[in-house]
């Protein structure tokens, strides 16, 4: 697996000393990885048992069983999720694209380590960085800029001036109103046969990927954010907004100029009328608009 860096657990648990190289979700457990939970997750306790030697942000109010203490460096705070945001600040860890080797082809600037599959068009003024894979058959528009782990799939169409893989605002404040930013060590999955417009940005996770699965058609002026779920066969018309862990059911339509809040998804076949403000989850089948969208 990935190393990202290299922190030894003892600035934070006594007692211990391990180090911590990577971060990992609750969804997604590794070993050696800086994780958080926060009160109202405490059922997902379980992924802390299948996963070794990590340093975890736990909340000060709730216990912590002893099999998870043994295990791991469990470090007690009140604000669990400033507590893992704080863990990067104070070890200034980001993770901003690198300057990488690159050849220039017909005006394109392509890392040379990306891998590009077979009858790819790449117009002038794109940026293929050095961690991204492309599928075959592929076109990239001008100026287009695919930064960060990206994998993309075969016939993906992504038009002009978008950029795949920029970082979300995962940021809070701190107990003296700070900004306190979670860096985004995702990146973005991108399956066959999806077209993505022009001036649109697609978001790469904060510590899982964002995924653009099969046939989904994402509109031109569109911000999918971090973490973001598109099932196969969705639309979402230009203009709308997908904030960060949002997701869809397969063959949805989400109209123009629409939000989705954080978090919720909408499911299988749903409707999201044009302007709509979706603030809860949406069942499979249904039709909602308005603000809130109902």
């Amino acid at each position: 697996m990935k190393e990202y860096f290299r922190v030894n657990v003892s600035k934070y648990v006594t007692g211990k000393k391990f180090d911590v190289v990577r971060p990992a979700s609750l969804n997604n457990p590794k070993d050696n990885a800086v994780m958080f939970i926060s009160a109202g997750y405490m059922d997902y306790v379980g992924a802390f048992r299948k996963c070794k030697d990590c340093l975890i942000f736990w909340p000060a109010a709730e216990s912590v069983p002893d099999d998870i203490a043994e295990t791991h460096a469990v470090c007690m705070v009140d604000n669990t999720r400033n507590g893992y945001c704080g863990f990067f600040r104070d070890n200034a860890i980001t993770y901003y694209p690198p300057i990488e080797e690159f050849d220039i082809v017909n005006g394109a600037y392509i890392a040379k380590t990306a891998k590009v599959g077979k009858n790819c068009t790449i117009l002038p003024g794109a940026y293929i960085g050095g961690e991204v894979e492309i599928g075959n058959g592929c076109y990239i528009g001008l100026g287009t800029k695919l930064v960060g782990e990206i994998h993309i799939g075969n016939n993906v169409v992504i038009r002009e001036n978008s950029v795949i893989g920029a970082d979300g605002l995962s940021t809070d404040r701190d107990e003296n109103g700070r900004a306190l930013t979670m860096p985004q060590f995702g990146g973005v999955i991108i399956e066959d046969d999806v077209q993505i417009g022009a001036l649109t940005v697609i978001g790469r996770g904060a510590i899982d990927n964002t995924i653009l699965k099969h046939g989904s058609k994402i509109d031109n002026s569109t911000f999918v954010s971090h973490n973001v779920i598109v099932g196969e066969d969705t639309f979402v018309v230009g203009e709308s907004i997908m904030f960060g862990s949002s997701s869809t059911g397969k063959q949805v339509l989400i109209s123009g100029n629409s939000t989705i809040r954080d978090g919720r998804h909408i499911g299988d076949k749903a409707v999201i009328g044009m302007g709509s403000v979706v603030t809860k989850n949406v069942e499979t089948w249904a039709v909602v608009k308005g603000n809130p969208a109902k």
